[in-house]
């Protein structure tokens, strides 16, 4: 190969049709995904490896594998196709209309941010929100998020979190079954011990949340670590407990600051009353992702400060006192 092929840029396009073969590890899936037939991806990985001077692939009969060239490429096509995505999207965003990119768990996005989002909204027409949904902690991997909204123990909550609620735990029903109860259609709920004749709803995905959240972390300072309900019904999402607490297929072990709007219009019930609420070890936060709050654009620090004032109704709502970072101006 002469000195000036070897140093000739190689098409993007070869590029990204080369990484979608590497991730899919075949042909048909990659042309698939990029809009393109079949033969013109494999027409673009020949053209590529024969511009490289190296077979990218072993092609078999049922599967595609990468060859030790192709693996090599990859380490580098990856994370280069990430940042130049990134670069283009940020430049697209700069020149368009404002948004603030929001990281938060499912439930907490379905249970509390987005009933209020319609607020912010009116006060801030020109301002776009764009949603993401992820259990982790930070999303490092992710230049375009401004903001995080978690549920963690304090410990693991970053330096620069903002507290914005504790967590309370607190059984509840919906409305359907209350009528059904106070009719004598359904089993009794005067008092804990009442749960045996009951559909326990509890989130179980494995994690420490769900853990200090289960059924047993409420029934075991009562005594009733031995309890045995009607039967159990467990799912991967605290949202889906509580659709199917409001479908009348249960009682669920509530966070109270994510159901207090519910329980205010009726639509959820506590059947043994405030006198049973217990408070939970995790607490809501505000992490910054894009910066300081000091650097922050004019929109995030708009929607920083409107979140902190949402969650200064909700620790009135639930019964937790304002806390000093909290208070902190989101400047």
């Amino acid at each position: 190969m002469n000195q000036r092929l070897s140093q000739r840029p190689l098409s993007l396009d070869f590029l990204r049709s080369f990484e979608a073969v590497a991730r899919l590890l075949s042909f048909s899936a990659a042309a698939e995904e990029l809009h393109l037939t079949q033969p013109a991806v494999s027409r673009q990985i020949k053209s590529l490896e024969e511009e490289l001077g190296a077979q990218l692939f072993q092609r078999g009969t049922r599967k595609v594998e990468l060859t030790q060239a192709g693996r090599t490429l990859l380490r580098a096509v990856e994370p280069s196709l990430v940042r130049l995505d990134s670069a283009v999207r940020q430049i697209r965003l700069s020149r368009s209309r404002a948004m603030v990119s929001v990281t938060t768990f499912a439930s907490f996005a379905t249970l509390w941010l987005m009933p209020r989002l319609a607020d912010f909204e009116r006060a801030h027409p020109g301002v776009d929100i764009r949603l993401s949904a992820s259990d982790r902690l930070i999303e490092s991997d992710d230049e375009e998020l401004d903001l995080a909204l978690r549920g963690c123990r304090p410990e693991r909550a970053p330096a620069d979190a903002i507290r914005l609620f504790g967590d309370v735990l607190t059984p509840v029903i919906g409305a359907a079954l209350a009528e059904s109860i106070a009719r004598g259609d359904a089993p009794p709920l005067r008092e804990p011990a009442d749960l045996t004749g009951h559909t326990l709803l509890e989130m179980d995905d494995g994690s420490q949340i769900a853990t200090d959240q289960a059924w047993a972390a409420w029934l075991t300072p009562r005594g009733l670590e031995r309890l045995q309900p009607r039967r159990r019904m467990s799912m991967n999402y605290t949202h889906q407990q509580i659709q199917a607490a409001l479908a009348g297929q249960g009682v669920a072990l509530a966070r109270l600051a994510l159901v207090a709007d519910a329980l205010a219009r009726g639509d959820l019930v506590e059947p043994f009353g405030p006198g049973q609420r217990q408070w939970a070890q995790m607490c809501y936060w505000l992490v910054p992702l894009g910066g300081s709050a000091g650097e922050a654009r004019p929109e995030v620090v708009a929607f920083t400060r409107w979140v902190i004032a949402q969650a200064e109704a909700t620790r009135l709502a639930i019964g937790d006192g304002p806390d000093a970072e909290t208070l902190v101006d989101a400047d």
